[in-house]
């Protein structure tokens, strides 16, 4: 069998990885460099609490990988199980947490709930006008600029051959990739292309409504070392997230709107923003409130019409896979997305259950 996975974001880079593993002919090709997309311009969260519950099966399958990242990739890409810290300022965002923790107990989830002392015990100066909090010890982060090129590197170790800055001309069944560079042939054609998948897979009588919006994310100055867990919020509206790294800088996103994509297919973020965003993030987090952005970006994400990725096979051509349209939500998936993958185009069949993810959904 030979495969040829399209697009070396995360969940292209993993797929190809698990690929290569099982002794499959692969072929990873990017328009850009490996790993310069979306998921570079991620937040780095690993986190499985808020998830959509048929979505945990997938997340601890991934867990249990980033769990193992540096033995598998042959490199540290900074995954530190620091745990989940979940804040609350309001009875509906308890009401949420504490559904929630119901809710997903019997996927397998169980979420400590914390009131203010202990809060204020276990997480001194976060939060302190919280009511409560939910904890997911496990949980943490990884650095998005390390992953994918891991990822790609490991693969080609074990077999893969990379394609990198190859511009695709056209795509045709069967399966043949012409790119600007080389013409590609292969039996199965995984499409890991990002917020372009839904482009792809209409070429396959498979459209899928998807809005290419940006994260509005920045990062600080370096400070002492105080913020170990991850940090967000329970909330139906945008709530802010934020994570210290260990050099210093503490990475923040959220509370507000994603931004547009423009004409050349970037997203910018938008300098207006950060006044109304930093002071969502000085609500988790006091001492930021006199602290130096040293920079901002955002980058293009896919986001479906109904929130869920498409994961599995095409409805359409035999030998088609998609693996596309996370929602700015796929960074913690992405092992375990990949590994499901190769499972799947492998043997047929995927232990982890992904008939929520089928593209079908949208055939109607």
């Amino acid at each position: 069998m030979s495969v040829i996975v399209l697009g070396g974001g995360l969940m292209g880079s993993a797929t190809a990885f698990f690929l290569a593993r099982r002794g499959i002919a692969t072929t990873l090709i990017d328009s850009g460099r490996i790993g310069a997309g979306a998921t570079v311009a991620s937040f780095g969260n690993i986190r499985r609490s808020g998830r959509y519950l048929p979505q945990l099966p997938l997340a601890h399958r991934s867990l249990a990988l980033w769990n193992r990242a540096e033995a598998l990739l042959g490199r540290d890409v900074e995954f530190r199980a620091t745990g989940h810290l979940r804040l609350i300022f309001d009875a509906q965002g308890l009401a949420l947490m504490r559904r929630f923790a119901q809710d997903a107990h019997p996927w397998g989830l169980d979420l400590q709930e914390l009131a203010p002392a202990e809060i204020r015990r276990r997480f001194p100066g976060l939060g302190p006008e919280a009511i409560a909090a939910s904890f997911s010890p496990r949980d943490g982060s990884a650095n998005p600029r390390l992953v994918a090129p891991a990822f790609a590197e490991a693969a080609a170790r074990a077999g893969a051959r990379l394609v990198e800055e190859a511009q695709i001309r056209a795509i045709r069944a069967g399966f043949t990739v012409e790119t600007a560079r080389e013409r590609f042939h292969a039996e199965r054609l995984v499409n890991c292309t990002g917020h372009r998948g839904a482009a792809i897979a209409a070429q396959f009588g498979e459209p899928v409504p998807i809005e290419v919006r940006g994260p509005q994310m920045g990062v600080t100055e370096p400070l002492p070392h105080r913020i170990l867990p991850v940090v967000g919020v329970w909330s139906a509206e945008h709530g802010a997230y934020l994570r210290q790294v260990e050099r210093g800088n503490v990475v923040f996103g959220g509370a507000v709107e994603r931004v547009r994509v423009g004409a050349d297919g970037r997203a910018h973020a938008d300098p207006a923003r950060l006044p109304a965003q930093l002071r969502a993030v000085v609500r988790l987090a006091p001492a930021l409130r006199r602290v130096a952005v040293i920079r901002q970006w955002s980058g293009a994400e896919g986001y479906v019409g109904d929130g869920l990725p498409v994961i599995g096979a095409s409805a359409t051509t035999p030998g088609l896979f998609h693996a596309f349209g996370f929602c700015g939500h796929g960074f913690q998936l992405g092992p375990g997305v990949g590994d499901a993958m190769a499972e799947l185009i492998a043997t047929g069949r995927c232990e982890t259950p992904l008939e929520d993810f089928r593209i079908t959904r949208f055939a109607a």
